[in-house]
Parts: C-alpha cells; sequence; structure tokens
C-alpha cells in the first residue's frame, strides 16, 4: 500500500460550511438479492470496465484520509459480492491510526460467515446489516430471493468474532410493520443495535412506495406503548436520532428522511463504484473523479473533490410520487 500524500491538503468542508470527514465508499452496484423497495426485479448494472479496480479505492481512500476523513464504509449493491472485497477492506484497514479512525461495512450477511475473519483481520469492528424481517417466506418475498437462514448464519458467525452489530430494518406498511417490536426484542436478546429506517424514493421500481411506507412517528408510537424510549445523546452526525430502550438494553436509531429532515448536519459524501461523487443521496448532481484519479496527480483529484464540495446541497427533496434519482439505491450504497 502506497503512503498518504504528505501534499499539503485541506480538510472538506462544503459550500455551507459542513465539515465532511465521512466517505461512504461502494465496492460495487451488483447485489445478490433484488429487495423490492430499493431494486427492480430486472436490473442493468455496470459493465465491469466502468468500476474502479480495488488498487484505484484503496488509492481514492487515501486521498480522502489525506483530506481530513476519519470514518470510511464499505457499501454495494453488496460490497461482499466483489471479488476482492477482502483485500481492499485490508488496504483500507491499514490506514486506521494514520489519519483514519474507523473502517465499517454495510452489508446483507449472504456473505458474511465466510468473510467474518477476513474482515476482522482487516480492522473492522462495527458490521451494519440489512434484515427487514425474521420470517422467511416474509423475507424472501421482500428480497425477491433471499435465504433468510444464510443470513442469520453470517449474523451470528460475525457476533462471534467479537463485531459490533447493527440491524437496519426498512419500515414497510402492511408487509413488516407488525415485526418492529418483536425485531427490537430480537436485537435486545442478541446485544445488537436496531435502526429504522423510512423507504426512501431512489430508483424506478414495480412497487408503489406510497403504498408501502410507514414513517416512524407511528414505528415510535408502537415501540413506546411496549417500552420506555429515552432520548440518547449519540450521534454520528448522521441521520439517525437515537433513543434508549433500558429494557431491552437496545440503542434504537430512527432514520426519517421524508417525516424529519435530517440533513442540516449532514458530514458525507458516496462514491459509486465507478468513481462518481455524489454529493447527496437524493440528488443526480456528481462529480466524475475516475479521470483524475487514474492521471495520478493529487491535485487534479483535489480539484475535482473541492468543486463537489461546493455543488453539495443544502438537503434532499424526496417525494414519494416520484424517484428522486433515476439511480437505485445500489449504486451509491445509502
Amino acid at each position: 500500500m502506497g503512503e498518504i500524500s504528505t501534499q499539503a491538503a485541506t480538510a472538506m468542508h462544503d459550500g455551507l460550511g459542513r465539515r465532511i470527514d465521512y466517505v461512504r465508499l461502494s465496492l460495487t452496484d451488483r447485489c445478490d438479492m433484488r429487495c423490492r423497495y430499493c431494486m427492480a426485479e430486472e436490473m442493468v448494472f455496470l459493465p465491469r470496465s466502468e468500476v474502479l479496480s480495488l488498487e484505484e479505492i484503496a488509492e481514492l481512500a487515501r486521498r480522502f484520509v489525506a483530506r481530513g476523513v476519519t470514518r470510511i464504509r464499505l457499501t454495494g449493491g453488496e460490497p461482499l459480492a466483489r471479488r476482492g472485497a477482502v483485500d481492499v477492506a485490508h488496504e483500507i484497514g491499514g490506514l486506521i491510526g494514520h489519519g483514519l479512525d474507523e473502517l465499517t461495512l454495510t452489508t446483507n450477511a449472504t456473505r458474511l460467515a465466510e468473510h467474518a475473519d477476513g474482515l476482522w483481520d482487516a480492522g473492522i469492528r462495527r458490521i451494519n446489516v440489512s434484515l427487514d424481517s425474521l420470517d422467511p417466506e416474509r423475507f424472501r418475498y421482500v428480497t425477491r430471493q433471499g435465504d433468510l437462514a444464510r443470513v442469520l448464519g453470517g449474523i451470528e458467525a460475525a457476533r462471534a468474532r467479537g463485531f459490533a452489530i447493527k440491524i437496519n430494518m426498512v419500515a414497510l406498511k402492511g408487509l413488516n410493520d407488525d415485526e418492529i417490536v418483536p425485531m427490537l426484542r430480537w436485537c435486545g436478546e442478541r446485544g445488537f443495535g436496531l435502526s429504522l429506517i423510512e423507504t426512501m424514493p431512489l430508483g424506478q421500481i414495480e412497487d408503489d412506495r406510497a403504498d408501502r411506507f410507514y414513517p416512524l412517528t407511528e414505528a415510535k408510537a408502537r415501540i413506546e406503548r411496549k417500552y420506555l424510549l429515552v432520548s440518547s445523546t449519540q450521534s454520528t452526525g448522521g441521520p439517525a436520532r437515537y433513543w434508549h430502550v433500558p429494557d431491552l438494553g437496545v440503542t434504537l436509531g430512527l432514520i426519517s428522511p421524508l417525516t424529519q429532515n435530517f440533513c442540516d448536519s449532514c458530514n458525507r459524501i458516496r462514491v459509486s463504484a465507478s468513481g462518481q461523487l455524489f454529493m447527496c443521496l437524493g440528488h443526480e448532481d456528481n462529480v466524475d473523479l475516475r479521470a483524475a484519479l487514474r492521471s495520478g496527480d493529487d491535485a487534479a483529484l483535489d480539484h475535482a473533490i473541492d468543486r463537489a464540495l461546493r455543488l453539495k446541497p443544502a438537503r434532499h427533496d424526496f417525494d414519494l410520487s416520484t424517484p428522486a434519482t433515476a439511480r437505485h439505491m445500489s449504486v451509491t450504497g445509502g
């Protein structure tokens, strides 16, 4: 792995003065599931020729760390579907203690059992797992092809290895809203955190998102009929508002882009597997980093990054009646 450049580079602030110190790096837009709220059933993925090499992804991570990024999350699609995903995690993990504070991963856990040891050795200690149902038939319906037993096996392997695990559950009206409290209890029994997420209008899908939209104000009220929620001061600078559930020992995050905008404290940017820097999940605007990256010129890469930061919008403009972007969630990894 190359050294972090010693070239002087200013820390990253957007045009509104928000400090950007968190990058979500997508390893691939491909996924081995087709979750109904996320993807169309028949997806067209990027040609492999357009995807950054693992070496380029690692180099991009090094440059971001040189610019003051302290947290990187590996995403997809399903990041572990990319051959060599653990290798690039090792490369980026080598930056921990050298400007990078933490490397994390979001996964659907289908390949987690086979890669848990390698990810741990890479320096990852926290993993987010997308899991919308604990009922096998319902899980297969939501994901179109997911095997719940395999996912739970991956989660258990990661728990046994020592990872801190947070479950990400998209709340879907009439589909899994009755599982919110049981999921909370299940997480409490295993020492996991839980984040509930409102569905977001990204990309064209067959299902009507408005029909499945379940506001987290209702989810919170449903939980409070069973358990005391204590407001938490925990903050990641990200979208979640956190609560503690003393009876279960669970930290609950509520990510509510439609009922409670969370953009004022946004500290993150997202880079697609093809090297497009997206300044906001809810906007199409992006800056291509690939050409600058391949030029080998740090100044050119910094210029492209700075141009993107100046263009970062104040907030997203989600509206369930129409997709906010043509791209699906899998392109930028949430």
